[in-house]
């Protein structure tokens, strides 16, 4: 049993719609035993003589971050300059994932992956890998090591897309099988099944990934949908049966809960109370959506359906791994279309509303009992400017805030996985 003394925040619920959601205790304590949270409360009540506590007095201790959309084989494409999401996807996207064909790239690539996300203070990650199973395996052995909780599978695509990543609808479903009964429910590893998104696939593929999810009992179904104009449009001219994009993955038996939908820009309202009332989840990427001029995320949209919401960095097409960094740029796309948008939304997305879109809040997003104890220590004075202006805060609120607007990983001291250091 070990004890971590320093300012706890976490959440109950949303607190956009439920007031005092937000949990904080300044001189708190969180107690770890066996990996998972025995206690999480004031300092002063459950101080036992003989507890081992690590002193982070003046730090803040939040729950371990979810980035619910994010690429492993795009890390060393990070920040490359196109001038929109197809462009970028055949001049950058395609030739990196090609790479990890080769096992040893794979292997490499996985493991400076995870150490990015620990480094940014990410402990469970909604991952693509590459259309190739070996990127997958080298995944899940690399986060298995680490004990980190990961949900991936490989990419299924095969249509539009180059020979190097391009696969067959029977293959790619006997590749998933195989992948599904290694790994699938193995340490803290879940298999999702991941057409990448419905342009590059075809009706045959769409087919046999739906029939996946009816084989597998809790596998996860991640894809993209409705991320710029163009591509919907495309998808119209692909799919001319369907009422709209999202109706596509609907007729496969892919709009369902535990269902991750990347971007969701240009939907239109029959589409967010369908998403809303199947349980599915959009998953906002503010940050690739502004690098490469995809489009503005629609909260109140998503609000006024009640659509679960969750929260992806997007690397390589988002430029930083930090969630941090896509907490703020959350904020500035909702204040472009005129939403409020303050540090609860974000923390809260980055932690138990992204852990309640994978279905994962019985695990992870929260200091709750029993809770696999995931966290990261968030030091205020990382940088010269945040140790100024954390000195004039004057409430929690304003201190998240500042580490939501001024924080990187810079401001990450610590990231535990299960109760250990990473």
């Amino acid at each position: 049993m070990k004890g971590f003394r320093g300012t706890l925040v976490d959440f109950t619920g949303d607190p956009r719609t439920q007031p005092g959601a937000l949990r904080h205790v300044e001189d708190g304590l969180l107690v770890v035993e066996d990996g998972r949270v025995a206690f999480s409360g004031s300092y002063k009540d459950k101080l036992n003589p003989g507890l081992e506590v690590t002193d982070y007095s003046g730090k803040l201790i939040v729950p371990g971050f979810v980035d619910a959309h994010v690429h492993s084989a795009q890390t060393d494409i990070l920040a490359s300059p196109s001038e929109n999401l197809l462009d970028w996807l055949e001049q950058h996207a395609f030739r990196a994932e090609a790479r990890f064909a080769e096992p040893r790239h794979a292997r490499e690539g996985s493991e400076s992956f995870l150490d990015e996300l620990v480094r940014n203070g990410t402990t469970t990650a909604a991952v693509f890998p590459s259309s190739h199973p070996e990127s997958v395996d080298a995944l899940f052995q690399a986060a298995e090591r680490r004990g980190m909780r990961i949900a991936a599978g490989k990419l299924m695509m095969d249509r539009n897309c180059p020979p190097g990543v391009r696969d067959q609808a029977e293959r790619s479903y006997e590749e998933a099988r195989s992948l599904i009964g290694r790994w699938h429910h193995r340490a803290r590893l879940v298999y999702a099944v991941s057409p990448r998104f419905a342009p590059t696939s075809s009706e045959r593929q769409l087919e046999l990934a739906g029939q996946l999810l009816q084989e597998h009992d809790g596998v996860l179904l991640q894809t993209h949908l409705s991320e710029t104009e163009n591509e919907v449009r495309w998808v119209r001219e692909l799919f001319p049966w369907a009422r709209n994009y999202l109706d596509v993955y609907a007729r496969y038996g892919m709009l369902r809960p535990r269902a991750l939908f990347a971007h969701c820009l240009h939907l239109d309202a029959s589409e967010w109370e369908r998403l809303a009332a199947a349980g599915a989840a959009a998953v906002h990427c503010p940050g690739s959506n502004l690098f490469l001029g995809s489009g503005l995320f629609d909260f109140g949209a998503a609000r006024r359906a009640g659509a679960a919401v969750a929260l992806g960095s997007d690397v390589g097409g988002g430029t930083s791994f930090s969630m941090l960094r896509a907490m703020y740029d959350a904020c500035k796309v909702a204040r472009l279309r005129g939403l409020p948008f303050d540090a609860l939304d974000g923390f809260y997305l980055a932690t138990l509303g992204s852990a309640r879109a994978l279905g994962m809040e019985a695990h992870i997003g929260s200091f709750a009992p029993g809770r696999e104890a995931d966290f990261v220590v968030l030091r205020p004075d990382a940088t010269a400017l945040m140790a100024r202006r954390m000195a004039q805060a004057r409430s929690i609120e304003e201190r998240l805030f500042l580490f939501m607007t001024l924080g990187d990983e810079r401001a990450v001291q610590a990231t535990y996985i299960l109760g250990a250091r990473n």
